[in-house]
């Protein structure tokens, strides 16, 4: 007796015989895993190699290098620089582009030029911040998902019950387990992805204001040039 319980709880068998609403559950659940931890490990890359490319440019950037040269080096990076060095690159671009215009305003240079910095700051924002609310989802969604599945799986266990005369913990425990695997595996999708969002969503913070910095100070490099 104990032997066919121990057989009918292995997750392989519950998983097998729930019902096909369950089934659904669970396949929906694992493949919001899966695409969960995708986004996660290229996030994770992805984020490394801002931070890392933002300090290597910083370093050059504050070391005294001349800002035409940084340009040059840039606009010669082929699509390899990092999100400063494309935020420098289109501000000093919009810069010489408008200062070379005669009759310009100081004011209306600077204007531009934080306008063009502006720009590709949210463009690159925006890449940064790509696939979170995937993430954000799958964490808020996925225990309610799972939640359904289990209710769902309970439900049909106590109808199969009706039609005994006695019931058992034999008959319960199968009904029951397949139902909580739902839960669980609603848990299993939500909190890496929940843990991954509240560490990137801060990582992307910390890079904005970064940004945000750099574009003050080169700003008032800019027109500190534009007065002489």
């Amino acid at each position: 007796m104990n032997i066919g319980v121990s057989q009918d709880l292995s997750f392989i068998s519950l998983i097998s015989n729930a019902s096909i609403l369950v089934q659904l559950v669970l396949l929906l659940l694992l493949l919001g895993s899966l695409v969960s931890w995708w986004y996660i490990f290229l996030k994770m890359f992805a984020i490394k190699q801002a931070v890392k490319q933002s300090e290597v440019f910083e370093r050059e950037f504050w070391s005294g290098s001349d800002l035409n040269s940084l340009y040059q080096r840039a606009n010669a990076g082929h699509g390899e620089e990092g999100s400063m060095e494309r935020i420098f690159e289109a501000g000093f671009r919009e810069f010489s582009k408008l200062k070379r215009q005669s009759g310009m305003d100081i004011n209306a240079v600077m204007d531009g030029t934080r306008r063009a910095m502006r720009a590709t700051y949210h463009r690159e924002m925006d890449q940064l911040e790509s696939h979170l609310s995937f993430l954000a989802t799958v964490g808020s969604v996925s225990p309610y998902v799972g939640l359904f599945g289990t209710v769902w799986g309970i439900m049909n266990a106590f109808r199969g019950l009706s039609n005994m005369v006695q019931a058992t913990l034999a008959h319960v425990a199968p009904g029951i387990a397949e139902a909580l695997i739902a839960t669980a595996m609603g848990l299993f999708a939500a909190i890496p992805a929940v843990v991954a969002y509240n560490r990137f969503t801060h990582d992307v913070d910390r890079l904005a204001v970064r940004f945000e910095s750099f574009m003050e100070e080169f700003s008032n490099i800019l027109q500190r040039q534009a007065s002489t």
